[in-house]
């Protein structure tokens, strides 16, 4: 596993979170393609808790406190309890680029990390490996999120036109 590389993945990713969310409307930001789904500002803070209190921690644990029990977490929950989709959009997005720099400092300052030390799960066993290939992974899953809301939004806006000549989606 290239850290180097992979650190810099992270920091190119969190550019690329910010250059597909900064400068949205409000109303864009707030919007759901349908009542169950999330809004790109959901997202936003979704990746923004995930960053400070499941991905980082939850290593942190693995690496440095074994057999300790990992804080819970509830991210589908969070959504509605921490009312996500009220938060201030700016604000939010500086949040998570914040916490994504302390990560990554963090990240940076770990000295030889075993990334085979492993957590009992309730799944099963998880190594600190897998929780950073995670950790990596998350971020293109939400951009693919991020990119999938601008197109149902674009495409919203569009009607009663459609977008087809532009190729499939």
């Amino acid at each position: 596993m290239d850290m180097d590389r992979l650190l810099s993945q992270m920091v190119e990713d969190a550019a690329r979170v910010r250059a597909l969310v900064q400068g949205i409307s409000d109303q864009q930001a707030r919007w759901k393609p349908a009542p169950d789904s999330w809004s790109i500002l959901e997202v936003v803070n979704h990746l923004l808790d995930e960053e400070r209190e499941d991905f980082r921690v939850r290593l942190d644990y693995t690496l440095h406190r074994p057999g300790e029990p990992w804080p819970p977490i509830d991210p589908a929950g969070w959504v509605t309890e921490r009312e996500y989709n009220q938060q201030d959009p700016d604000a939010s997005l500086a949040q998570y680029l914040s916490e994504r720099e302390s990560s990554i400092a963090w990240l940076r300052g770990l000295f030889a990390p075993d990334w085979d030390t492993t957590f009992e799960a309730p799944w099963g066993p998880i190594t600190a490996g897998d929780i950073f290939a995670s950790w990596v992974a998350h971020d293109l899953l939400h951009m693919r999120q991020l990119l999938e809301l601008h197109w149902a939004y674009i495409t919203a806006e569009l009607e009663p036109y459609k977008p087809d000549y532009a190729g499939e989606w």
